[in-house]
């Protein structure tokens, strides 16, 4: 049976916790056995963690919930009972249930919230609209000519040399390197100990998003014939944009907003749509961000983008199109459902025949009232 940690394994790998904003939790929220070791007898998907949720895992003889939104952002200072945070953790740990979320670190993934529903959408050419900054290091690391080839293969195979749509990518120039064993405990590749050594070396240059780093020096290290290989890591002011939030891309060809409007709704089954003003007559590229993403309005402006879907609008975000681009309200619980089709497919293509489903009863706490005069 796999452990807690084999289950939330793929679900990491696609959205590291390192994506997660500064303000965020994501991860384990509650644990009551050691994850690395303690069996899974069963996952439940939900997009918030609730009392009904808690009680159907454990009805089911689950011992995981996964979220979407984090039950704890700040810590409890006492479980009483009081509230329904306190309710929900006391039932969890004392009927041994574990909860892990995966929150802006899926927002920030692709194929994750984003680009699964810019996928539901139709749309094409999907990329990230807001691009995460200060994730991408340079690696320079030097090799002796002769393995110069091996070195920078194992670091490009560990998720190195990634540049937009190219892989492999790294500068490499030839130079000398110096050094001196000086200790008899030292057993250098080249040179002799006591002796000051010249060797012919390949300087090489790549870069690395961060959440990669550790294994990619594992790998440098353990494929470098020196028992101390030089490198150096440097960070990066540029864009990583591997990963960020919001996504924008192409429908096939332009359609008239109103219809777009009409498809969002069919598509999420809204129970009502909220929008700005139409700012165009017709619309092809669109910009989203699931949740919240009233502060993305700019960025999908300058996107180029005609219509941008989001949640959470108050009354003058809507304002803020400025005639230049249409703005949708699709509801946060909405726009953000289809993660738990993501993290259904991630452990089950990684764990086969696993119990992992979804909740019974949705966590939607919005409800709505329509039909009266």
């Amino acid at each position: 049976m796999p452990t807690l940690n084999d289950i939330v394994a793929p679900i990491e790998t696609a959205a590291p916790l390192a994506w997660q904003e500064s303000w965020d939790n994501a991860g384990w929220q509650i644990c009551p056995a050691d994850p690395a070791t303690a069996e899974c007898t069963g996952a439940l998907l939900t997009l918030d963690v609730t009392e009904a949720a808690v009680a159907e895992a454990a009805r089911e003889g689950f011992n995981l919930v996964v979220s979407h939104h984090p039950l704890l952002f700040k810590g409890l200072k006492h479980i009483t009972g009081a509230t329904s945070r306190e309710r929900i953790a006391a039932a969890a740990i004392r009927h041994g249930i574990a909860i892990y979320s995966a929150h802006t670190n899926m927002d920030s993934a692709p194929g994750g919230v984003n680009f699964r529903l810019a996928g539901m959408l139709g749309l094409e050419n999907i990329r990230v609209l807001v691009p995460r900054r200060n994730d991408l290091l340079k690696l320079v690391f030097y090799t002796p000519a002769a393995q110069a080839d091996d070195v920078r293969q194992a670091v490009l195979a560990a998720g190195a040399g990634h540049i937009g749509g190219y892989d492999s990518c790294s500068y490499n120039s030839e130079g000398v390197g110096t050094f001196r064993a000086v200790s008899d405990a030292c057993r250098p590749f080249v040179g002799t100990v006591g002796e000051l050594h010249r060797e012919p070396e390949t300087r090489t240059e790549t870069v690395v998003p961060r959440h990669l780093l550790a294994g990619v020096i594992r790998a440098l290290v353990q494929a470098h014939p020196y028992e101390e290989p030089a490198y150096d890591i440097i960070p990066l002011e540029l864009p990583y944009r591997g990963a960020g939030l919001g996504c924008a891309g192409d429908l096939p060809e332009a359609v008239p907003t109103a219809e777009f409007l009409r498809h969002i709704v069919r598509t999420l089954n809204l129970a009502s749509l909220r929008h700005s003003e139409i700012a165009t007559e017709t619309v092809r590229r669109i910009a989203l961000c699931g949740g919240s993403g009233a502060e993305f309005i700019p960025a999908a402006v300058a996107a180029g983008a005609q219509l941008f879907l989001t949640a959470d609008l108050k009354y003058h975000d809507f304002q803020r199109g400025e005639g230049r681009i249409t703005l949708a309200d699709g509801g946060h619980f909405e726009t953000e459902q289809q993660v738990l089709d993501v993290f259904y497919e991630l452990i089950s293509k990684k764990i086969p025949n696993f119990a992992v489903r979804r909740a019974v009863m949705p966590s939607n706490p919005v409800g709505y009232l329509s039909g009266l005069r």
